[in-house]
């Protein structure tokens, strides 16, 4: 097990070697080698096209970094913790993209992000230096208070318009987080990444590069509000844009979304004989309104019921053969014009004829739902509009929702810029439609100023906002849930939060030799950190072991000591005293994997080797912190 987040570049140096393995001597990329094999599809340096910032090297320096930082449980910011698998995180998002890499990596059905959008104006804020972990800074620097919260002026700053690389800072903070979260997606998992003007156009060139142009689905439009604008100076802004892409467009299916009530409604003004198992139908003209080229066996007669013969202007949708078998099932409706002539038109049925309500195809523009309704949401929840302006509607991310995923299926959402937590609650509201999706939310516990709204009422932060709001909504389900039969089974309620931290273990260094390792040999007579809490020694061995934050966990007492058993047996765990009842019952279970600390063996090396023996030999791996 490896004490560190996923390495990037070896995990694509075993892609490319499973693609070309000829390239590779002695471990090492023979590039001339690969540009023969590639041949003219190499290009040229500096002659191709891309797009290009100010930091761009040191941005893809940030993807190949690593992190020993951990979570861990915030079971009093937790409602219902260990029953639901929601997620909340409390962290810098590019450091908890890191630590997800080795368990959600390509399970993410759907990611949704409403980003900073770079105006210059909005709450936008980046570290200094790129270079540094945000826990080597910190213990550099000091730069936390005596709370934990971070030191917003020293360890961040805003991005103004006065910054002579503006967006080039902008991108450099998007780039490795893209990359990232791209690892997280399932190969037919999908994203959603709100913006407006001021960065749209270099968002969808950096989306290009990281999810391939060719991937790109569309652009929605969202008008965000009803109109007005009198402080606008030249036209009066109204919409803003979501960039969707799919991590591979040829692993997702037709994208087809529920009809609405009133779409729903339609179908119900005209009745036929198949209205019991089918519904009622809407119609649609059979004839062509506009050219489809020269089809000659698209022109022929069709009979109307007074036996007069209607040919098309220019000619039908359909072949002779398809509408004699539509006539045949009474799926053509004729309809006389107020000249009493006839016309042929279609039936669409609310329902197929397996009995399934129909559904209609997503369009690329949102128009009914205003960014007012996500005002109103907040002033529900909090009784004040100003604890976060201008969240998005949860109705907005819902349609979103209803594109990205399917209701029945198991599907995880990623959130990590979640700002005042309204992608948790549209999931939420959508589940109670007997859906089954689960959220993994990140937010940067990034100050509140002292004079805000939202520090008056008692938040410190905007995750503190978000994980309220989570917790609100939570349990204004659970009070309407208990008003209702229990008719189907829902996913229960509850999130279960968690909170960036440095790692339970000392990391030991390899540069180190004479004087220096053997102080450093004398630290390491104990693995774990003073201090260190059993269960957050244990949340970090999963998560490092590839297993997700709600993994199933059994606590198994064996004489005195907790044994902790995860995943029916993926994983053992174990921090006190081996002995031999402890080998007895790790013989009995048979895991896949045993992990425990040095100092269980109190410094009896023999037992030590013995115990990697005898699971070698059963064929258990091992690993010893």
């Amino acid at each position: 097990m490896d004490s560190k987040s996923l390495n990037l570049t070896a995990e694509k140096l075993e892609q490319l070697r499973a693609l070309f393995p000829e390239v590779f001597s002695e471990g090492k990329v023979d590039f001339a080698r690969l540009k023969d094999i590639l041949g003219e599809n190499v290009a040229f340096p500096n002659e191709h096209y891309e797009l290009s910032w100010a930091g761009k090297t040191e941005a893809r320096k940030e993807i190949q970094k690593q992190t020993t930082a951990t979570l861990v449980p915030d079971k009093e910011g937790s409602v219902n913790f260990g029953g639901t698998e929601n997620i909340f995180i409390e962290g810098e998002n590019l450091e908890v993209l890191r630590i997800l890499q080795k368990s959600y990596f390509g399970k993410v059905k759907m990611i949704y992000i409403d980003p900073p959008y770079n105006t210059g104006n909005d709450s936008f804020v980046y570290p200094d230096d790129y270079a540094e972990r945000l826990d080597e800074y910190n213990k550099r620097t000091g730069t936390t208070d005596d709370e934990g919260y971070l030191n917003k002026q020293d360890l961040w700053r805003k991005n103004s318009r006065d910054n002579g690389q503006f967006h080039s800072v902008w991108l450099s903070m998007m780039y490795p987080r893209l990359y990232l979260a791209r690892n997280l997606l399932r190969e037919d998992g999908v994203i959603f990444v709100s913006i407006d003007d001021n960065e749209v156009s270099a968002l969808k060139l950096l989306m290009d590069e990281v999810f391939g142009a060719e991937n790109f689905i569309d652009c929605i439009i969202w008008k965000k509000r009803y109109g007005g604008g009198a402080k606008e100076k030249y036209l009066v802004t109204l919409h803003e844009y979501v960039l969707f892409y799919a991590k591979d467009i040829n692993s997702i299916d037709p994208i087809f979304v529920a009809n609405s009530e009133e779409s729903i409604n339609r179908y119900y003004k005209l009745k036929d004989e198949h209205f019991e198992t089918r519904g009622g139908y809407r119609t649609h003209p059979l004839e062509a309104t506009k050219s489809m080229g020269d089809r000659p066996n698209l022109v022929f007669p069709i009979i109307a019921p007074d036996g007069t013969k209607i040919l098309p202007k220019r000619q039908w949708l359909w072949s002779k053969d398809r509408v004699e078998v539509a006539l045949s099932k009474g799926e053509i409706a004729f309809l006389k014009d107020k000249d009493d002539k006839w016309s042929v038109h279609t039936k669409q049925y609310l329902k197929d004829e397996q009995g399934i309500v129909r559904q209609s195809k997503a369009f690329s523009i949102i128009e009914d739902v205003f960014t007012q309704h996500g005002t109103n949401e907040i002033i529900e929840l909090f009784g004040n509009a100003q604890i976060f302006p201008f969240p998005k509607p949860t109705a907005f991310i819902s349609k979103l929702l209803s594109i990205g995923t399917d209701t029945d299926e198991e599907h995880i959402i990623l959130d990590f810029f979640t700002g005042s937590g309204a992608t948790a609650q549209a999931m939420l509201q959508v589940n109670e439609d007997a859906g089954n999706r689960k959220f993994i939310c990140v937010q940067l516990p990034e100050p509140l100023e002292e004079t805000s709204e939202a520090y008056k009422a008692g938040y410190r932060t905007i995750a503190d906002i978000g994980k309220s709001r989570i917790q609100k909504v939570v349990a204004n389900l659970q009070a309407t849930r208990a008003k209702e039969l229990p008719l189907d089974p829902k996913q229960p309620l509850g999130f279960n939060s968690f909170k960036l931290a440095p790692s339970n273990f000392k990391a030991w260094r390899g540069d180190v030799e004479g004087e220096e390792l053997l102080k450093q040999m004398e630290v390491f007579r104990q693995s774990e950190k003073d201090g260190s809490v059993e269960e957050n020694m244990l949340v970090e061995l999963v998560l490092k072991s590839g297993l997700s934050l709600t993994s199933q966990i059994e606590t198994v007492k064996v004489g005195e000591q907790n044994v902790y058993l995860v995943e029916e047996g993926k994983l053992l765990v174990f921090f006190e005293t081996y002995n031999k009842a402890l080998k007895d019952f790790i013989r009995e279970k048979s895991p896949k994997q045993v992990v425990c600390l040095d100092s269980v063996f109190k410094g009896r090396d023999e037992d030590l080797s013995n115990f990697k023996l005898e699971l070698k030999e059963a064929g258990i791996e091992l690993t010893v912190i």
